[in-house]
């Protein structure tokens, strides 16, 4: 059986990217990367247990990272509103189209617009990936009913500690970032490569390898960077520092404000000195 990555790829229906509890930036990075070269071909979507924070803004795509697992089932859920005031609920289908209908005991108002919390709960993946993480404990979702049966497979730069039986199938290797591990793996896999994804890449490995400073950096790290660099991707372009932001007198050679005054006009005329004693 081949278990490469490309042949489990093109077997799947459904994938699901999962990032780990509190992720890095470069995890974010190859995840995005790797949902959005995928995104034409296959039904996938990604999700993280943690909110994302403002420094992920700068991804492209970063709004498709869900907190919910898959949108097998929905849920309607009325918030605030006691479950004890409903009478009965009726579902009918009128014109093709489902209606679900709440009705209140005697007495007692129906829930408002306002209340109804629509959300999804159900794994459909048939393939999981996982991204980074050191162990399983970083993505407490898989030991869930949801993945029984989902094949699951790892990328990272370190391999993830799991129990011998665990079934993961691991694709981590060596390498300076995420970023850099997934970026060799869409280009094996001959996958889509787009601005976009390159971009997300470049910032995701920059951040990994501590601005290329990592001793696990090297020529293939460069390699790729100039191959996503050729494909469009963009280096995020850093603001230089101003002048102003630094205190008086701390840049060298630079005069102290008050020394770049003007001098007073009067110091700079001739000066006339009159004797006061005779002789």
């Amino acid at each position: 059986m081949d278990n490469s990555f490309s042949s489990i790829l093109d077997s799947a229906n459904s994938i699901l990217i999962l990032l780990p509890t509190k992720p890095f930036f470069d995890q974010v990075a190859a995840g995005l990367s790797l949902y959005l070269s995928l995104r034409g071909k296959k039904d996938v979507s990604i999700s993280c247990p943690s909110p994302m924070t403002v420094e992920f803004n700068r991804l492209v795509a970063v709004n498709k990272i869900s907190q919910e697992l898959g949108n097998k089932n929905l849920v309607i859920k009325f918030v605030e509103y006691p479950a004890e005031n409903i009478e009965r609920v009726s579902a009918d289908i009128e014109n093709s189209e489902f209606k679900l209908t709440i009705i209140p005991k005697p007495g007692f108002s129906s829930p408002k617009k306002e209340q109804a919390d629509l959300s999804y709960s159900g794994v459909t993946a048939d393939t999981v990936i996982l991204i980074g993480g050191a162990n399983e404990s970083h993505f407490p979702a898989i030991s869930s009913e949801d993945f029984a049966g989902a094949k699951i497979l790892h990328i990272g730069n370190r391999t993830l500690a799991t129990p011998s039986k665990s079934g993961i199938l691991s694709f981590a290797r060596a390498g300076s970032s995420c970023s850099e591990v997934v970026g060799s793996l869409i280009k094996e896999s001959e996958l889509p490569l787009d601005i976009d994804m390159a971009t997300n890449l470049l910032m995701g490995v920059e951040e990994g390898s501590n601005k290329f400073s990592s001793s696990e950096v090297n020529a293939d790290t460069f390699q790729l960077v100039s191959e996503l660099m050729r494909a469009g991707g963009r280096r995020e372009q850093k603001p230089s520092p101003s002048r102003d932001n630094f205190p008086p007198g701390s840049i060298p050679g630079e005069k102290p404000e008050e020394e770049k005054k003007q001098a007073p006009k009067d110091w700079l005329e001739p000066k006339i000195y009159k004797g006061t004693t005779v002789s």
